[in-house]
């Protein structure tokens, strides 16, 4: 089994290729080549099977022109394609969101179109951006999309190419709307969401961050782990059964900002509550304002993809998986 994935250097790409490493097979399939990619040099997992091969590092921009056939002429069984900007960078940016979210995902699947006698796996992530307001209280898998941002527009419009590709037989593709996900390990990123992360993550560790919205602010959470087991179980389901529709809202779990606080209180204690500093922004309230907050995904929990029931376990996964199981 030889497994790609574009965007191995952010977040969800480094722990995916790590758990691959680890686990030495994708499903019942081993792994017998693993070939990473990203702008810049993804690294080795650092857990492997004794014996197993070292992962294929590329560093390349799919964006660019050529790239996408040269990453195709490899023939993977599975690409992951991971790679993108996040959403406030795609606002910022309007050109620089379409050109990586949306040209570097078109040159691929039309690379993967070209390619004779080929047929792969593709795993594409999308995001609940999809989905712009007014919400009905809860979003089922019959709501429509209407994104009210660059990145929600940029990923709907791949989830379109990607339905039409796989329904012309030119890949066999999965769109997965990955929920937020929290808390997200290392330094704060340029996503409007990032501050979900920050009031968590900085305080675990004794250090202060900023809540730029109000405590009742409620959206869709999953962890780290669970969006590796999303990709896991996107790569081996059997496809048929999704028909034309490819895509698929994710498990996860609803709260407010002050539901994360209370769980936070609950694990760590007041002492690290005391380190959250109330810091109103109107431009980021006013982006949250238009993002989904809950969700019925019965369609992806019936066909096996699952995620965290309450906060104070995915603040439990953050401390297992990055801070060395304490605080």
């Amino acid at each position: 089994m030889h497994v790609m994935i574009i965007g191995a250097a952010g977040m969800i790409g480094r722990k995916l290729a790590e758990r691959l490493a680890r686990d030495g097979a994708l499903g019942d399939s081993p792994l017998g080549r693993m070939t990473l990619v990203d702008v810049v040099a993804p690294t080795q997992p650092p857990t492997q099977p004794p014996g197993a091969p070292e992962a294929e590092i590329r560093t390349a921009d799919l964006s660019q022109p050529g790239t996408a056939e040269t990453l195709v002429d490899l023939r993977p069984d599975v690409i992951f394609h991971l790679a993108a900007i996040v959403s406030g960078e795609a606002e910022a940016d309007f050109e620089k969101g379409y050109r990586i979210n949306l040209d570097g995902t078109r040159w691929l699947f039309e690379a993967l179109r070209r390619a004779e006698g080929y047929t792969p796996r593709v795993i594409f992530a999308s995001s609940i951006a999809v989905f712009g307001a007014p919400f009905p209280a809860q979003i089922g898998d019959e709501f429509f999309q209407t994104p009210l941002t660059s990145y929600g527009t940029q990923k709907a419009i791949g989830e379109l190419l990607l339905a039409d590709c796989s329904r012309r037989g030119f890949f066999d593709g999965v769109g997965l709307r990955f929920p937020t996900i929290c808390i997200r390990p290392g330094a704060p990123n340029k996503a409007a969401s990032g501050f979900f992360s920050n009031i968590l993550r900085e305080p675990l560790v004794g250090q202060e961050a900023v809540l730029p919205v109000s405590e009742e602010v409620r959206h869709w959470f999953a962890s780290p782990r669970a969006a590796v087991g999303f990709c896991l179980r996107a790569a081996t389901m059997d496809t048929a059964v999704l028909g034309t529709r490819r895509s698929l809202t994710l498990p996860g779990l609803s709260a407010t900002v002050g539901e994360q606080i209370a769980a936070l209180r609950e694990v760590a204690g007041n002492k690290a509550v005391r380190l959250i500093r109330r810091a109103p922004d109107p431009v980021i309230d006013a982006i949250v304002a238009g993002w989904p907050r809950d969700f019925d995904a019965r369609r992806a929990e019936s066909l096996g993809f699952r995620a965290e029931t309450d906060f104070a376990q995915i603040i439990r996964v953050h401390i297992e998986d990055e801070l060395g199981g304490s605080l």
